[in-house]
């Protein structure tokens, strides 16, 4: 009996073993051990040319610990967040970039940091879905593009003469005009519902927020024709002519609706 429960133990350990074996030869061979930095960068281009956004993305981060310290590691970090931003990995995108900027705060690359932040957070990408159904930045969610302002509007003021300033003003004022139209976006919404009241909060907080941006002509054409289904003659009158004043040729007035304009992705 004690043979055979030695037998027994035996078989075991050796199972044991073998599958131990089996474990350690499964494990992923790092290809990038017995490379030089400078290899492992020049692979990750070639990965970021070739579109291979998460290939290089995992290349750059060997690089990242290889090459701590030099300059070579903070090119690795800010290609790795563009490579991440590409590969629609947003969040690990913009962690990237928050801990470059913490650990190197007077990089010579700090502004096209701050404009890259800008750019995941932008996110002129809705996806062949939204193209299909001419959906714009004014019909989602704002924190985003709120927060893709702030990031464009300290590059403007921080670097006035970066080469990225250019861009990210052009972006802050389409930005802006998104926010008013979201307002009239959801003014439009109550109004087509009935909901007149909660028509005319929105559509006011559209006029008394931004200046010089399209959607307050709607925005004027909602509160006149909510004030009119309201019984508020007074205020219906006085937002008409408002209106007609700022808009005198507007199609709105003449139709109750206008010619909808190119869907703004194609703006880049």
């Amino acid at each position: 009996m004690l043979r055979v429960k030695l037998s027994v133990v035996c078989v075991s350990l050796l199972t044991t073993g073998a599958l131990l074996i089996a474990g350690c030869s499964s494990t992923p061979v790092d290809k990038t051990a017995n490379m030089s930095p400078s290899k492992i960068y020049a692979e990750a281009k070639e990965e970021m040319a070739a579109g291979q956004w998460e290939r290089a993305a995992q290349l750059l981060e060997k690089l990242e610990g290889r090459a701590a310290g030099t300059p070579l590691a903070q090119q690795a970090q800010l290609d790795k967040a563009y490579s991440q931003y590409k590969a629609t990995e947003q969040a690990q995108a913009l962690a990237t970039l928050e801990r470059f900027m913490k650990l190197h705060p007077v990089s010579p690359a700090m502004d096209y940091a701050i404009y890259l932040k800008g750019l995941i957070n932008f996110n002129d990408d809705l996806g062949l879905f939204a193209r299909f159904t001419r959906q714009d930045l004014s019909e989602r969610d704002q924190k985003a593009s709120k927060e893709s302002f702030e990031a464009f509007k300290e590059l403007v003021d921080r670097f006035p003469d970066s080469r990225y300033t250019p861009d990210a003003r052009q972006r802050m004022n389409y930005i802006v005009s998104s926010l008013a139209q979201y307002e009239v976006h959801v003014a439009r919404y109550y109004y087509k519902r009935g909901a007149y009241l909660a028509a005319v909060n929105r559509a006011q907080l559209a006029v008394s927020d931004y200046r010089e941006v399209p959607a307050i002509e709607e925005a004027l054409y909602i509160l006149y024709r909510s004030y009119d289904s309201l019984g508020l003659t007074q205020l219906r009158d006085d937002a008409k002519r408002v209106l007609e004043k700022n808009y005198p040729q507007s199609e709105l007035l003449a139709k109750g609706s206008r010619t909808v304009s190119e869907p703004w992705w194609k703006v880049w």
